[in-house]
């Protein structure tokens, strides 16, 4: 198939939260093509981050200031996501991601994710076999392989859940779907190339960005790779 375009989406869980507004401008306009919102219960994984109000918040400052704005991605690190996807579309989402550990009505949140107005994926952390994405694939306009357990920012790498990705990024290519296929986890300039090769189109990074000193470098550098 054609070659996907790479986005790159770095993740507000590494910016600054006592200056969030200023954060997510910055990286905006340092060319960012999503912002990756990571979305913790607390009880899916041992940490909390943000929730409804943030998404809100983000979108209004985000639309009141810049003439582009990045599709917010929200990552739902949660139990039981299902009671919550149509919040987070209300709230402002434009892609909305679950992990299929947490969710026992797949195809169901899928569908209502979609009919409350947002593309629709899911996640997967890395030891997870991608069997219990497979059926639901030509309903995900994105699916989020982990390269970290999901839960905390700054982890290293797990090469291993390369192969999971040129595993299913042929599946997909067989399939002829237009999935995103995206990966988040500790990726760096010196790791993006082979997770490109690997057939992931959209990158998540949080502390390569925010913890650049060029962020429109750091994100130019990811892209390309």
């Amino acid at each position: 198939m054609e070659q996907r375009k790479i986005k790159i989406a770095p993740s507000i869980l590494s910016a600054d939260f006592a200056n969030m507004e200023r954060e997510v401008k910055k990286v905006a306009l340092a060319g960012a093509d999503l912002l990756h919102c990571d979305v913790m219960d607390g009880m899916f994984v041992p940490n909390i981050s943000f929730g409804f109000k943030m998404i809100e918040d983000l979108k209004k400052a985000l639309t009141a200031s810049l003439k582009t704005v990045p599709p917010l991605d929200v990552h739902l690190m949660i139990a039981e996501p299902e009671r919550y996807v149509q919040r987070f579309v209300k709230a402002g989402a434009d892609i909305v991601t679950f992990h299929i550990e947490a969710c026992n009505s797949i195809a169901e949140t899928l569908a209502l994710i979609k009919s409350s107005g947002a593309k629709a994926g899911l996640v997967a952390n890395p030891y997870t076999p991608l069997d219990g994405i497979l059926p639901f694939l030509k309903d995900c306009d994105m699916v989020l392989l982990m390269s970290v357990q999901a839960g905390f920012g700054g982890q290293k790498f797990m090469p291993h859940v390369l192969e999971k990705a040129r595993e299913l990024k042929s599946i997909i290519d067989e399939r002829g779907y237009d999935t995103d296929l995206e990966m988040d986890g500790g990726i760096t300039l010196e790791n993006a190339a082979e997770v490109k090769a690997a057939g992931a189109n959209v990158i998540v990074a949080g502390s390569s960005v925010f913890g650049a000193k060029d962020w429109k470098e750091a994100i130019s550098g990811l892209r390309k790779n």
